[in-house]
């Protein structure tokens, strides 16, 4: 069994499918083959454009997959709140993208967003969602997250992937000490963006408390080459 489990992030099959129209490839139905190869989880990420995920692929998502939903996103916006709300996931994660962002590239500073965070994750905590909150690995930012109320991080992984290549050893070093902050505080940690086959295992190995880990641009690439269900099996493989 993983230590830690696979969420699969889905929007570049949306992105895919929007690029032409229709309905090729079914979201839905690439979610639940995820799902029947071993992903332990499905995440989506919709933006206020929905140049990827509809919010209608939502509602229509969690009719149909059985794993755990998370849906992660800028809870600044209205209408994302309310599709949570709507849709009871069995997580949320907080992300603080700016309007037309091309992708998350920063965690929240949970010192100046104290209060604002707080209220939102009761929100979410009162309707038994699990809340998850996207941070950089930065333990101040990691004893800061506990007042909020969160359930969870993610840590921000870009800076490690960035440097896993030159210095493995600078480049986990940041996430170890937020790790050991948050098992201290009683925080679970999740973890996204940049992962892939070549530097999963080491993070995973490394990083102490790891629950889940979710992954979408890399993975779907690999499945060019490698198809879905060999990619997600071998995503699997590095977190054992």
């Amino acid at each position: 069994m993983s230590k830690a489990k696979l969420s699969v992030n889905i929007n570049k099959i949306a992105t895919l499918r929007n690029s032409r129209g229709g309905n090729n490839p079914d979201l839905v139905k690439v979610a639940l083959d995820c799902e029947r190869f071993g992903a332990q989880g499905i995440t989506v990420h919709p933006r206020p454009d929905e140049r990827h995920i509809r919010y209608q692929d939502v509602y229509d998502l969690k009719e149909k997959i059985k794993t755990e939903f998370n849906i992660e996103g800028n809870c600044q916006e209205h209408k994302f709140v309310k599709l949570v709300l709507d849709n009871l996931p069995a997580q949320v994660t907080l992300v603080p993208d700016a309007l037309g962002q091309i992708t998350s590239n920063h965690g929240w500073d949970t010192i100046k967003n104290q209060n604002y965070l707080q209220d939102i994750i009761s929100k979410f905590k009162e309707a038994n969602i699990r809340v998850s909150i996207f941070i950089d690995p930065n333990v101040e930012m990691v004893e800061a997250a506990k007042t909020t109320g969160t359930d969870r991080i993610e840590l921000y992984t870009e800076a490690y992937a960035k440097q896993f290549e030159n210095n493995i050893e600078k480049a986990i070093l940041p996430y170890i000490a937020a790790a050991h902050k948050a098992n201290e505080l009683g925080i679970g940690i999740n973890a996204g963006h940049d992962l892939d086959l070549h530097n999963l295992k080491y993070f995973a190995e490394h990083v102490p408390g790891l629950l889940e880990v979710s992954i979408g641009h890399a993975l779907i690439s690999d499945a060019l080459y490698l198809g879905l269900e060999n990619t997600i099996q071998r995503y699997l493989y590095q977190l054992k």
